[in-house]
């Protein structure tokens, strides 16, 4: 006798954990391109003071 599991708990199980990890990364890549923009913006002014002068 075979137990056949509802295809929810398949499509769970297939496609669940890529998705989390996804997230995840999408979470913490978003935080570390908020951090580089504001470096990248800080740069520029300081190009930009250093012509000026």
């Amino acid at each position: 006798m075979t137990v056949e599991m509802p295809q929810w708990i398949m499509i769970l199980g297939n496609f669940g954990f890529p998705i989390a990890i996804t997230v995840y990364l999408f979470i913490r890549f978003e935080k570390k391109l908020e951090s580089l923009e504001e470096v990248i913006l800080h740069l520029g002014e300081i190009i930009k003071n250093t012509r000026k002068d």
